[in-house]
């Protein structure tokens, strides 16, 4: 919405600006030629598949080709014209290695939506209050006093995002497999003034999830992988989603590779390749590196958890559709989306851990070194689409990958 680095750890929200997401006919577009170095080709899991499938068949390995985008597992679920799941490219660079339904995936920030869910249902359960400052919690947060839980979990708070600085970049990448504690990100990010006074503007952060991470064992007790099982994954049965402990950095099988075109020093102003790497990257001889094992305890309740497609349908439906909140949390909830810059029009917007890609239109978007997810919901509808890719940011404009596939879906 206001960069190029989409819903990212480490940038913010990126526009999905369409008029029909989800929409009966999907909005399908058709798309241009590229990417040489791995020819994508679907797997599909079904036999009788829904009428859209066939466009999907075409433009989806085409877009792939366009962003050098070596693999990709979709999966739409609609009420209306059924549901569809498909694979597509490959799970390891250099090899015939198709991805799986089944697969693991890295999904990034949409982990940030299970920390708001959980905070909020400590809200219903009268331990905590939106308007609480976090330095009720944390009272060595900068300005803390002045900083509510709603506002760190809306992006409103204004604190730097650790993400951002430059040694801890350098780290990411001479030790990718360290194991980070909490209190380290936070040492980074208050070593940083504020970008901006809180509640003023929007401005994505990681800081804020990892304090309400904090909050969360603060007052359940647990730790926040514990919180998570017990309050989201449990309950609605995703027995494939888990929020590793910082100690953690092996993916659990199956699983793709995972890919990025540069270094986290590399990319911290932008994923998009330099143009006169552009066109080794799309014809295959600029070949992406590989994070699959990288530690993703740097991200923790911002970024770090796992998923698989499946498990993301089930969990994206309750948290925009309802099943995880009471009625009344809900409607806090959905009233709290708030454009992401003053005068935006489309209906783009965030709130208290939901993004609105469109009216009726909620979910998120992740992206983590390696891989990217895109998950929305049709409130109307009920429609569904979850993207999984193993290459986190397409080379050619920096945007989330799953995103850029996503838009080639729903137009």
């Amino acid at each position: 919405m206001v960069t190029t680095r989409g819903l990212s750890v480490k940038r913010s929200v990126c526009a999905v600006t369409v008029g029909a997401v989800l929409a009966v006919s999907f909005g399908l577009t058709g798309c241009a030629s590229g990417f040489s170095g791995v020819t994508p080709g679907p797997a599909t899991s079904g036999v009788d598949e829904p009428a859209y499938s066939a466009t999907l068949h075409v433009n989806i390995p085409q877009v792939m080709k366009d962003n050098a985008i070596p693999g990709a597992v979709v999966l739409i679920d609609s009420p209306d014209q059924g549901r569809w799941t498909a694979t597509f490219g490959t799970a390891e660079i250099g090899e015939n290695v198709p991805p799986t339904l089944d697969d693991y995936f890295r999904i990034g920030s949409n982990t940030k939506t299970m920390t708001s869910t959980v905070i909020l249902q400590l809200v219903e359960q009268g331990k905590l209050s939106l308007d609480d400052p976090i330095s009720k919690f944390r009272p060595d947060v900068p300005n803390g006093e002045n900083i509510t839980i709603a506002q760190l979990s809306e992006m409103r708070s204004g604190l730097f995002s650790y993400t951002f600085d430059p040694a801890f970049n350098a780290t990411l990448d001479s030790d990718p497999q360290n194991a980070w504690e909490p209190d380290e990100l936070l040492a980074i990010a208050f070593t940083h003034p504020a970008n901006a006074a809180p509640g003023t503007v929007y401005e994505y952060s990681n800081t804020n999830i990892v304090l309400l991470g904090l909050v969360i064992e603060e007052i359940t007790g647990m730790s926040a992988s514990e919180a998570f099982d017990t309050m989201i994954f449990e309950p609605l049965g995703l027995t494939r989603t888990s929020l590793p402990v910082n100690s953690e950095f092996e993916l659990p099988s199956p699983h793709a590779q995972g890919y990025q075109f540069g270094t986290n020093a590399d990319t911290i102003d932008s994923y998009a390749v330099p143009a006169d790497q552009l066109p080794a990257a799309l014809d295959g001889s600029l070949l992406p590196l590989n994070y699959t094992d990288s530690n993703p305890s740097w991200a923790w309740t911002a970024g770090g958890a796992v998923s698989t497609p499946a498990d993301l349908a089930t969990y994206v439906k309750a948290m925009v559709g309802g099943g995880l909140l009471d009625e009344a949390t809900q409607k806090v909830r959905m009233e709290s989306i708030q454009p992401i810059a003053p005068g935006s029009t489309g209906g783009v917007g965030y709130g208290l851990g939901i993004a609105q890609f469109a009216p009726g239109i909620l979910g998120h978007d992740g992206q983590l070194p390696g891989f990217s997810s895109f998950m929305a919901y049709n409130i109307d509808t009920g429609d569904t689409i979850i993207v999984a890719l193993n290459l986190s940011a397409s080379p050619v404009d920096g945007q989330n990958a799953a995103v850029v596939v996503g838009k080639s879906i729903i137009g």
